[in-house]
């Protein structure tokens, strides 16, 4: 593996303030197969880049998931490593986030921001967002990381080309991270070092906009993966309601009150929330005979290719 088999790729959007130095960066580390694939800046974004020495591409679309789509469609080279524009990533961590890939342990690599990030980098509201998220995707796909949102990542050719990526916002991260899991591609994480934006350059993330569209994306995308997850939560959101409502028709039975329309409501909820669990339990082997298949699939698929 030589260096030039490696494509940097960076996505960005109005980052004139960092694009130059974050290439530099990289290509101090030896790295010179650059992709800017930018979103229609309206700075000096692209004629940076381009005088820097990267390739550039303006996305034919909105959003860093349609940004990210185009460009892995575009990459040739048998690896990639994924950062930031804004110079909230360290280049020199490029090396810790090739190594496991290159050592043939893996398929996709995390760089996890939680474990270094320089003061001022997360405002609190960004911590617990991402510690709620985490927790979620841990619930929902049975797999415990510490960083899902994290933009530097690093993959090999075999991760790219089986992603099947929808999303076109900043819920594309969790999506490339549940689309390993459910590939059952390798996934490592290793620590790198998170620094505070640019003053000249404000984040495009609304912590409550966004974390709610990562949130619903990693609950949708759970129905075809781990759908007892799925329909449990609605089954347990009829239940208790249902517990709610029968609650309010007891007290009022006690007050010589009956109420005949809420206690069918009640045990209607209730009836709904159960069968919710039935028919997430039985989804859940049809799922699970389902992987079971699309795993011996591959294993023969990558014997015939050896």
């Amino acid at each position: 593996m030589t260096n030039e088999n490696v494509c940097i790729l960076l996505p960005t959007l109005n980052e004139e303030a960092t694009i130059g130095p974050v290439i530099r960066d990289f290509r101090s580390e030896g790295f010179d197969n650059i992709l800017v694939i930018d979103g229609n800046s309206k700075d000096r974004t692209r004629e940076i880049a381009e005088a820097e020495g990267a390739r550039v591409i303006v996305q034919t679309g909105k959003g860093k998931g349609q940004a990210i789509k185009q460009a892995f469609d575009l990459i040739e080279e048998d690896y990639v490593v994924m950062a930031d524009g804004d110079g909230t990533n360290l280049a020199k961590d490029v090396h810790a986030v090739l190594a496991p890939i290159l050592e043939g342990k893996a398929d996709h690599v995390m760089g996890n921001r939680l474990v270094d990030y320089e003061k001022g980098a997360f405002t609190r509201l960004n911590l617990i967002g991402n510690k709620v998220i985490n927790k979620l995707f841990g619930l929902a796909y049975g797999v415990w990381l510490d960083d899902i949102l994290t933009g530097y990542r690093a993959f090999n050719r075999k991760a790219i080309k089986s992603f099947d990526l929808k999303k076109s916002g900043f819920e594309i991260e969790s999506e490339i991270t549940i689309e390993s899991v459910k590939k059952d591609l390798m996934v490592v994480e290793v620590p790198t070092t998170y620094l505070a934006r640019h003053s000249e350059g404000a984040t495009k993330l609304n912590p409550l906009k966004d974390g709610f569209r990562i949130g619903s994306t990693i609950y949708k995308m759970a129905k075809m993966h781990n759908p007892m997850f799925y329909f449990g939560i609605i089954g347990g959101f009829f239940i208790l309601s249902g517990l709610i409502v029968g609650t309010y028709v007891v007290i009022e039975w006690f007050h010589g009150v009956t109420r005949i329309p809420m206690t069918i409501l009640t045990t209607l909820l209730i009836i709904a929330g159960f069968q919710m669990f039935v028919f997430g339990m039985l989804s859940d082997l049809v799922v699970s005979l389902h992987r079971e298949n699309m795993r011996m699939l591959r294993k023969i698929s990558e014997l015939k290719k050896e």
